[in-house]
C-alpha cells in the first residue's frame, strides 16, 4: 500500500508539473505563431507595395534610357553582349528570393557562359525597411576587400535587422576589421547609395527589385537599357526576356 501511494504520488506530481509546464509550452506556441504572422504580415506590406507599383508604373522605358556602371559590383565578363541591372534592397523579401532562387539559374546559364554581365546597384526603402541603408553599406565596404558578392549572399541569408552581426558576418568572411569598421562610417559610402537611389527613381524605379536589361554603350562604362522588370520574376521570365535581347543582337551582328 505505501509503495502504491507512493507511486500515485509520483505521477500526481508528474501531472502537477505537466499541467504547470502548459502555459509555458503555449507562450512559446504563442510567440512563434506571434513572430510568423508579423513575417507574413510584413510580406503583405511589401506585396501591397509591390501591386501598388506594378499599378502605377507599366514597362515602359523613358526615352533614350542609359545607366551608369561606373565601380558598380559585377558577376561575369565585362565584355558580355547583354547586361542586366538590379536595383536591390537587402531587407525586401521579394530581393532575397530572387537572390537565392533566380539569380542562381541566371549565373548557371547566362552569366558564367559570357553572355550576360550582372550588375547590382543600391536602392534601399528607408520609409519601411530601417537597416537597409546601412545593409547596403556593409555589402560594399566587403567590396572594398574583393568580398561584395560574399556578403551579398550572406545578409540575404541571415538577414540584415542586426547590424551587430555584420562585424561577425565580416570576420566569418575573412575581412579586415578595422578596415571594415572604418569604412561603414565613411561618408563616401554613404554618398554613392544616395547616387544610385537618385538614379534609381530617376530611371522609374519605385520598388525593389527592378531590373534592367540592356547593351553596353561603346568605349563607355554605360549601359542603353532596352527593357524594364519590375517586381519578382521567374527565371523563364527572365529566360524569355534575356533570350529575346540576345538574338536581337545576333540578328545585328549578323
Amino acid at each position: 500500500m505505501v509503495a502504491g501511494c507512493a507511486l500515485f504520488f509520483y505521477l500526481g506530481q508528474v501531472s502537477l508539473a505537466q499541467k504547470l509546464d502548459e502555459p509555458v509550452s503555449l507562450r512559446k506556441e504563442m510567440e512563434v505563431l506571434k513572430a510568423q504572422q508579423a513575417e507574413m504580415q510584413k510580406e503583405l506590406k511589401e506585396l501591397k507595395a509591390l501591386l501598388m507599383q506594378q499599378r502605377g508604373s507599366d514597362s515602359k522605358l523613358p526615352v533614350n534610357l542609359v545607366l551608369n556602371m561606373d565601380h558598380e559590383p559585377f558577376k561575369g565578363q565585362p565584355e558580355a553582349p547583354l547586361i542586366v541591372v538590379e536595383f536591390t534592397d537587402y531587407q525586401c523579401q521579394f530581393c532575397r528570393r530572387h537572390s537565392q532562387q533566380v539569380l542562381p539559374r541566371i549565373e548557371r546559364e547566362y552569366i558564367n557562359p559570357g553572355k550576360v554581365k550582372y550588375v547590382v546597384r543600391d536602392f534601399p526603402l528607408q520609409a519601411i525597411h530601417k537597416s537597409a541603408f546601412q545593409a547596403a553599406t556593409a555589402a560594399n565596404c566587403a567590396g572594398e576587400q574583393g568580398k561584395y558578392w560574399e556578403m551579398h549572399d550572406t545578409l540575404f541569408k541571415n538577414g540584415t535587422s542586426n547590424p551587430s552581426n555584420w562585424e561577425h558576418q565580416a570576420h566569418a568572411l575573412g575581412l579586415n576589421a578595422i578596415q571594415f569598421s572604418e569604412c561603414l562610417n565613411d561618408e563616401k559610402q554613404a554618398q554613392g547609395i544616395v547616387k544610385d537611389l537618385s538614379e534609381g527613381r530617376a530611371a522609374g524605379v519605385r520598388g525593389t527589385p527592378t531590373f534592367f536589361l540592356g547593351k553596353a554603350v561603346p568605349k563607355s562604362n554605360r549601359v542603353k537599357v532596352l527593357k524594364v522588370l519590375r517586381g519578382a520574376q521567374s527565371f523563364p521570365r527572365f529566360k524569355e526576356a534575356i533570350d529575346t535581347l540576345l538574338a536581337m543582337e545576333d540578328d545585328t551582328s549578323g
